[in-house]
């Protein structure tokens, strides 16, 4: 196992795996590492020390960090200043926020506030010949011809290794309220507000939570009297019971692994990528489904 602590330690190992033509195992926690084909690799490169906030700028709602930083880290910065970094991806928050980039992990707030290549403003990383690589900006995204940082975000480590990532954050809502809804009827009804989430409750979980005959979680986020609003019309249309947010965290434990196959193509615009960024493949060799 390589641990490096630094990017420089990184790039160092990764060179010398090109030297000898040695594949390696990328990892962050460790976690979801079998969600594809099994890695051939004989040595295991991990992020989890490469950890911290290099740079954050509350006036910018922007901030810097390491790969290795859990989500846990990143919402603990944040809420201190009344902002998030929403990737809050399924699973739970103690993956880090680079493998979360780059298994393009999203969960249940994503299409209201972005997935992570909308977070992502920029990063760095080092590809699989033993390149450092600087794409996108720390502030806004900077983008002139290809947007690499878009084709790194997802690609499971198999163009590069990212290291640090220059992210994008929100406001936290004034008022944050999390609904278990029961429809008199079918589905959801109109509401003032957008939610900035809403999925159909697994039956497992909504007995967890003392609510079996709910069908729906929505969390809603906005001003005392906009979210005053959105539990109006809810409570007119069915049964509504208020829930502690932390619900949300057995919905995300309660998700699969994210599936590479579904991320990544075998296309012409692929292989030039792997061409051009490892093509010695080296880096997660045979996670993407890839002959050996």
């Amino acid at each position: 196992m390589i641990r490096p602590r630094t990017t420089t330690e990184v790039l160092e190992a990764v060179r010398a795996a090109v030297r000898d033509g040695r594949a390696l195992r990328i990892v962050g926690a460790a976690r979801w590492n079998d969600a594809g084909h099994p890695v051939r690799a004989p040595e295991t490169l991990s992020l989890a020390e490469l950890t911290g906030v290099v740079s954050y700028r509350p006036d910018d709602l922007t901030m810097t960090v390491e790969a290795g930083t859990t989500l846990a880290e990143l919402d603990a910065t944040t809420r201190a200043r009344g902002q998030w970094c929403p990737l809050l991806a399924w699973g739970d928050d103690h993956g880090t926020v680079g493998a979360t980039l780059a298994t393009a992990t999203s969960g249940p707030f994503a299409d209201a506030l972005g997935r992570p290549r909308d977070l992502t403003l920029g990063l760095e990383a080092i590809d699989g010949t033993g390149r450092h690589i600087v794409a996108g900006g720390r502030v806004v995204k900077n983008v002139a011809g290809f947007d690499l940082t878009r084709a790194l975000v997802g690609a499971w480590g198999t163009l590069g290794i990212i290291t640090r990532v220059h992210l994008r954050l929100r406001p936290r809502p004034a008022v944050d309220a999390t609904f278990a809804f029961t429809p008199r009827g079918a589905g959801l009804p109109p509401m003032p507000i957008a939610a900035l989430a809403q999925v159909p409750l697994p039956s497992a979980v909504a007995a967890t939570l003392g609510v079996a005959d709910a069908a729906w979680l929505l969390r809603v986020g906005a001003n005392a009297s906009a979210v005053a609003a959105a539990r109006a019309a809810l409570d007119g249309a069915g049964r509504v019971v208020e829930l502690d947010a932390a619900a949300w965290d057995l919905v995300r434990r309660d998700s699969a692994p994210p599936s590479p196959a579904r991320q990544w193509r075998w296309d012409p615009l692929s292989l030039r990528l792997r061409d051009r960024f490892d093509p010695q493949r080296l880096l997660n060799p045979g996670l993407l489904g890839e002959a050996p």
